[in-house]
């Protein structure tokens, strides 16, 4: 190799490099993280299922004492932060009474704050079948699918669960 061929060599090298430089890729882009925890998604079910009416009417199943018994538990295991339990104490309840609207809403909400997405809307979604379509407790379905929806990234499909929310909504009877 002579002298030349190794200049014109080490031109084009430099050249290359020179020019791959010059080249800028982008970084992909990443999609912001939510980081929206379970226990701001399930504070977000309790305001949406607050309602705006004091006097909306809420109707309350009466309950077999087992079934009362469990959610009780289940109610108490939560407060102590022990989800596992309390989801148990639910699944417990939900083989006594597989069609009650409002356990299934209770383990939809425990799966909500256990961080099992799918499962919540599972939950909820089963429980706006059997339950009522009014007060506060239809609210609650609806957003718990919304919170479920929104933790998984589908906000789309969290809007069309947002909208149910003010067809829950039926104000009470005024009294003169």
């Amino acid at each position: 190799m002579t002298y030349r061929t190794l200049i014109r060599c080490t031109s084009l090298l430099a050249l290359g490099v020179g020019l791959a430089a010059c080249v800028t890729s982008t970084p992909p882009q990443k999609a912001p993280l939510d980081t929206t925890t379970p226990a701001q998604r399930m504070a977000a079910v309790d305001a949406a299922a607050a309602g705006a009416d004091e006097k909306e009417l809420a109707v309350q199943p009466l309950r077999d004492a087992q079934i009362e018994d469990l959610r009780m538990a289940a109610q108490a295991q939560r407060q102590a932060n022990d989800l596992a339990a309390a989801a148990e104490s639910l699944n417990q309840a939900l083989l006594v009474s597989e069609g009650d609207p409002s356990i299934l809403q209770e383990r939809a909400e425990i799966a909500l704050l256990q961080g099992d997405w799918a499962r919540a809307e599972t939950l909820a979604r089963k429980a706006v079948d059997l339950g009522s379509k009014t007060g506060p407790l239809c609210r609650r379905h609806w957003a718990t699918i919304e919170q479920s929806r929104l933790a998984r990234g589908q906000k789309e499909n969290a809007v069309s669960a947002h909208a149910q929310l003010d067809g829950c909504t039926v104000p009470g009877i005024k009294r003169y």
